[in-house]
C-alpha cells in the first residue's frame, strides 16, 4: 500500500554524530545540561561517549578541554539541527571570543547520516575530525565501525591515520 512508503519517506530517522566540548566554568555541569537540551530538543541520544579531558588544540595558552561524543536520532533536517545547536550553544555558552579559543560549550556536528555538505556555513563531515585526537577517540568509542562517506575508511582507521600528537 502507498501509506506504506509514505511512512518510510515521512519519518526516516536521521543519524546524527555531535561533538561537545567545553573548558569554561563548571564544564561537567553545561555539558550535562546540553545533553539534556540536545535529547529534548533535536532528538534522542542513542549512545554517548565517555567525557575525556583533553589539552587544548590550537590555541595552547587555555584550561583543558572536556570532550565527549553522542549519537542521535531525529526527524530534522540539517538545517534544523544546526540551528538548535547553535541556539543551545548560546543558552548554555559564553561564546567564542576566538577562533580555537576558550568556551564554555562547543557543538560540532560531525556526521549527518552519509551526507556530504560544503557550504559557507556547515561542512559535514565535520571539516577538521580527521586531523583531531580530542574528537576521533570519543567517535572511536561509539561508532569505531562508522564509515566516512568521504574517505571511505572507518574512525578506527582515521584515529590510526591521524597525526595529532595531542594528549
Amino acid at each position: 500500500p502507498i501509506w506504506f512508503f509514505y511512512d518510510k519517506i515521512c519519518n526516516k530517522m536521521n543519524k546524527i554524530y555531535l561533538h561537545l566540548g567545553s573548558n569554561v566554568g563548571d564544564r561537567k555541569k553545561i555539558l550535562n545540561e546540553a545533553l539534556t537540551a540536545i535529547d529534548r530538543a533535536i532528538g534522542n541520544i542513542k549512545s554517548k561517549s565517555s567525557v575525556y579531558e583533553t589539552e587544548p588544540w590550537g590555541l595552547k595558552d587555555q584550561e583543558n578541554f572536556l570532550n565527549l561524543a553522542v549519537f542521535v536520532e531525529s526527524k530534522l533536517s540539517l538545517d534544523e539541527v544546526f540551528n538548535l545547536t547553535k541556539s543551545i550553544e548560546q543558552d548554555l555558552g559564553t561564546g567564542k571570543e576566538k577562533k580555537w579559543g576558550p568556551r564554555s560549550l562547543d557543538i560540532d556536528i560531525l556526521y549527518y547520516n552519509d551526507d556530504i555538505v560544503n557550504t559557507d556555513k556547515l561542512t559535514i563531515p565535520h571539516a577538521n575530525l580527521y586531523q583531531r585526537n580530542f574528537v576521533l577517540i570519543p567517535l572511536m568509542e561509539i561508532a569505531g565501525d562508522l564509515i566516512d562517506p568521504v574517505e571511505g575508511k572507518t574512525i578506527e582507521e582515521l584515529y590510526d591515520e591521524c597525526h595529532d600528537e595531542c594528549e
